[in-house]
Parts: C-alpha cells; sequence; structure tokens
C-alpha cells in the first residue's frame, strides 16, 4: 500500500511533467522559434561575426518624389552610390555608410529610400558620409564637412537598418525583450531575389521585437537561410510602412571560417506591388546593389558623436512674415505655408513634412487670428515632403484643395483610417465621423477660385516638365503674389543660373493665364520679385 503523503508526492510530480510538458506546446499554427533561430545562426556563422565591412556599389531609390502616382514599379531611380561602404558594428550599435555621389541633385541629408526633404541644403561634394552611434546620427557633405545632426526618426531607422542583416537580425532575437515567435507557411512565389519557385518550400518566419518598437520578421528557407527580413516603419505621408530586405541563397558568399554573408542587396520601401491592388502610391524598390568585398570583424573602432550632433535642436520655429494686409509666409525651416485670411475664413497654402511642423503652424496660426476658421488647405503637389501635413489639417476640420491626379493616391494611401501604431497622429488617435463624405476634397482641373466677394484667390493647374505629373499654384491677383512649390526654388537660386525645365514651366504657365506677377512666394526659400526670377532666362 502506498501512504496518502507518496500518493500526494507522485501527484505533485505527475502534476509537475505534465506542466513541463504542456509549457513547451505551442499555440496551433506557431512553432518553437530556439531551434529555427539556432540553425540559421549556424548555417551562416553568426557567433563568428561581430562586426562587418561591405563594399561594391549601390543604387538610390527617391522615395516619396514619384513623378506619378501609380503605374510605376520603381521609386525614380537616382545618381548611383560608387565606391560605396557599409561598416557595421552590431556589439556597439555603430555603423558608417560612405559613398560618392553626383553633387547638386540631392539633399546632402539624404543616403536612399526614405528621408527626402527639399528645400535642405543641396549636396555640394562628391563624397558622403553617414554615420551612427546608439541613438545619434550625422551626416557629412564632403571629406571633411561639417557633422548635421540627422532627425531622431531618421536615426532611429539608420539604427534599425543595423539589425535588418541576416547577422543582425539573429543578435537583436537574443535581446532582452526581442520575445522570438515562429511560425511556417508554404511559399509559392518568389523565394527572395531566386526568382518563381519550381516547387512550394516549406519555410518558417520569426518575428522578434527590435528597439522596443519594432516589429521584425524573417523568413528562414529550407537551407536555413534568411531570404527576407521585413518590418514596418513610420512616415507621415503612408503611416506604417513596409520595408524589407531580400536576399537570394546565391548571394550568400563563404567569408571562411564558417561565416556567410550577402553580397547581393535588393530592397524595398512600400509594397511589392507591380500593379497597385494594395495601393495607390507609385514605387517600391528603393535600395540595393551588390557589394562583394567583404571583410569580417572590421570594427570601425571609436566613432566620437560630435558635440553639435548631441546638441542639436529640432524644435518647430515658425517665423512669420505678412506680405500684404492679411496674406503672411509661415516660415522657419526647409518648407513654408502661406496663410491667407479671407472674410469669414482662412485658407493655407501646404502642409508640408510631418504633423509636428503643421501643429506648430496651425497653433500660430489660431493665436494671430483666433476667431476664424481654417477652411481650406491648398496642396501644390504630391512629393511626400509637402503632403505630410494633410492629415493634420483634415483632423481639425479643413478641406483639402489638390488636382485631380492626386485623388485616388490621396484617399486610399494617405487620407484613411488605417492605424498608425508607430508614430500615432491626431487622425489616428480621434478618428473623426466621416474622414471623406465629399465636403473634405475638393479636386481641380484647371482652374479653381477661392473668394469672399473682395479678396480672390485663384489656383489653377500647371504642367511642370519633369518634376511631377501636374502642379497647382496659387495666385492673388490683388496683391499680385503668387504662391508656388518647387518651380522655383529661392533657396537654389543664384545669378547667372539658367533656367531650369521647372522654371521654364512656371514662365510659361503665367504668360499663358496673362498674371500680373510682382513677387514669387516659393514653399521652399524667400520671396523674389519677378524680375529677379526673369533674370535666369537671359
Amino acid at each position: 500500500m502506498t501512504s496518502t503523503s507518496s500518493q500526494f508526492r507522485l501527484a505533485l510530480l505527475s502534476l509537475t511533467l505534465s506542466s513541463i510538458v504542456a509549457a513547451q506546446q505551442f499555440e496551433p499554427g506557431y512553432l518553437d522559434p530556439e531551434p529555427i533561430l539556432a540553425a540559421a545562426s549556424a548555417a551562416i556563422g553568426e557567433d563568428k561575426l561581430s562586426c562587418i565591412s561591405i563594399s561594391g556599389t549601390a543604387y538610390s531609390g527617391l522615395v516619396g518624389q514619384q513623378f506619378m502616382n501609380g503605374y510605376e514599379v520603381d521609386w525614380p531611380r537616382g545618381e548611383t552610390l560608387r565606391n560605396y561602404t557599409r561598416v557595421i558594428d552590431w556589439e556597439n550599435v555603430r555603423m558608417i555608410e560612405t559613398f560618392d555621389r553626383d553633387p547638386g541633385n540631392n539633399p546632402a541629408s539624404w543616403k536612399y529610400g526614405l528621408g527626402w526633404y527639399g528645400g535642405t541644403s543641396i549636396q555640394k561634394e562628391e563624397r558622403q558620409t553617414f554615420s551612427l552611434n546608439g541613438q545619434y546620427a550625422w551626416h557629412q557633405d564632403g571629406q571633411a564637412g561639417q557633422p548635421i545632426a540627422a532627425r531622431p526618426i531618421d536615426a532611429e531607422r539608420w539604427q534599425l537598418d543595423m539589425w535588418l542583416t541576416p547577422h543582425g537580425f539573429l543578435k537583436a532575437a537574443r535581446l532582452p525583450g526581442a520575445d522570438p515567435r515562429a511560425t511556417w507557411r508554404w511559399e509559392l512565389g518568389e523565394m527572395g531575389r531566386d526568382g518563381a519557385t519550381i516547387a512550394p518550400e516549406k519555410v518558417t518566419i520569426v518575428s522578434i521585437t527590435v528597439m522596443g518598437k519594432y516589429r521584425v520578421d524573417a523568413t528562414i528557407n529550407s537551407e536555413n537561410l534568411l531570404q527576407r527580413i521585413h518590418t514596418w516603419v513610420p512616415d507621415a505621408v503612408i503611416g506604417d510602412t513596409n520595408y524589407e530586405h531580400e536576399f537570394a541563397n546565391s548571394d550568400y558568399a563563404d567569408m571562411g571560417n564558417g561565416i556567410r554573408f550577402p553580397t547581393n542587396w535588393h530592397h524595398h520601401t512600400g509594397w511589392d506591388d507591380n500593379y497597385q491592388a494594395q495601393s495607390i502610391n507609385a514605387g517600391h524598390n528603393a535600395f540595393g546593389g551588390r557589394q562583394e568585398n567583404l571583410i569580417a570583424n572590421n570594427c570601425p573602432g571609436e566613432v566620437t558623436i560630435p558635440s553639435e550632433v548631441i546638441n542639436a535642436d529640432f524644435s518647430e520655429k515658425v517665423e512669420v512674415q505678412e506680405l500684404s494686409a492679411g496674406v503672411s509666409l509661415y516660415a522657419g525651416g526647409s518648407h513654408n505655408s502661406v496663410v491667407v485670411e479671407f472674410e469669414d475664413y482662412i485658407a493655407v497654402v501646404e502642409a508640408p513634412l510631418y504633423e509636428k511642423r503643421n501643429l506648430a503652424v496651425i497653433d500660430e496660426i489660431v493665436a494671430r487670428i483666433p476667431d476664424k476658421p481654417i477652411r481650406f488647405l491648398v496642396n501644390t503637389h504630391q512629393h511626400h515632403d509637402h503632403i505630410g501635413g494633410l492629415r493634420t489639417y483634415m483632423h481639425i476640420g479643413a478641406t483639402i484643395i489638390t488636382h485631380w491626379k492626386n485623388y485616388d493616391f490621396y484617399t486610399n494611401d494617405v487620407l484613411n483610417y488605417s492605424p498608425r501604431t508607430l508614430d500615432p497622429d491626431m487622425v489616428s488617435l480621434w478618428p473623426p465621423t466621416e474622414l471623406a463624405e465629399g465636403y473634405q476634397y475638393e479636386t481641380v482641373r484647371e482652374n479653381y477660385v477661392l473668394t469672399d466677394g473682395e479678396r480672390l484667390m485663384q489656383i489653377s493647374y500647371v504642367h511642370p516638365l519633369g518634376h511631377s505629373e501636374g502642379m497647382l499654384v496659387a495666385y492673388l491677383p490683388e496683391e499680385k503674389i503668387l504662391i508656388e512649390a518647387d518651380l522655383f526654388d529661392s533657396t537654389e537660386f543664384k545669378t547667372g543660373d539658367e533656367a531650369s525645365p521647372a522654371n521654364r514651366s512656371l514662365r510659361s504657365h503665367v504668360e499663358r493665364l496673362s498674371l500680373e506677377v510682382e513677387t514669387i512666394v516659393p514653399i521652399h526659400g524667400q520671396p523674389t520679385s519677378w524680375e529677379d526670377f526673369i533674370e535666369i532666362f537671359n
């Protein structure tokens, strides 16, 4: 006979063993991530590589600078990044990218993909350097260029790029808070960059949390190689944005000592969506190239953070300049807004960059003109650095006036109820009852007028040469002021410059409509007289 206490001990042991077995079980559809991660680590020698240097050539995609919404597979292709080198030090969270690129065509602060901000300093030197040390990041235009701090949201994305590498992902999976989860699926289409599959292949997918914020997942194939590393990043225009690197099996080079690392990079910003089935926005291919020169454990050493980077001020400064009675330029940054006061309402031309900028402008408008609603927001064109505040104006009840070719893009991709989990904005936090019932959009094909019986604003459609498919300009005939974006940028204007295709489009449009212009008010830069503008044609 077994004693009662012995029976209790046996029952307790049985319960404990059952709990251990139960703890090893996973919900239906889920797998144990640990053996998957271990096999992937062994396949590429992850534990033997603490840092790496890769070099070769690369291409850059101008995310958000599409000529036309839809109908385009690639983001516009920028200049080739020659002599491209990236040094990644995962252990110390450091990265340095250097390359040569033709000057004069791009913002100096931009390297590829997201982060294009017009109205900022244009790249003047060939050699470009982008550095990261923890939460701080900066760029230098020229070999000894002044360090310019990157905005915190850009610095965060640059760091994220470190972990979106095969070795980086596996290292991040072991960090506190990573919380790996795993599942599986049959891959029926492309296998990374290997093209169409001959037969379906069963793959595993492991997701982790990176930097306490980003949900990153890696697709791992039957050879235990990471073929796709995917996440979402915040964007002021399209919200949580698809962001992924792809590698083919054949891209993994043998570096010796069991280390394998991909030499061919292919990156998407936005969904790989050739037929715009998921989005109207244009493009997805944003970065890539072949970097076949690999050096294992080539650490960058100390990467000193410049004091001007540590002390950088990113507060939004709004500087108001009165242009005429009831017409003011709201400047203070790389992009302007123009505020026009009517008898019973206010119209604003342009909502650039991101919500924080536009909230600062709106607060300043309300402080100066407290008793009138902002009824209209005039949008010049669809480039992302010019529409980051459209949702902000929709939040306060303004009607957005844009040209008709933007309607599908804005209503499907931008001004929607889709949740924004990474960087929530006003519309996602406090969604209005009706987001678009017909009175929050006005589309212009040729001409449109705002008036109160006294003041008149004429809005007209320009066919620009090369910059974008369609552009609106606003003209105040009483003040003889023309408000425009990117057709003439006074921050780039120098005596002796030749007229660009965009400049010629603007002059042709003014002459065709017989507008009497005395002052051009650009979204980038300071107001310029028409006479000074015409000088570039002589």
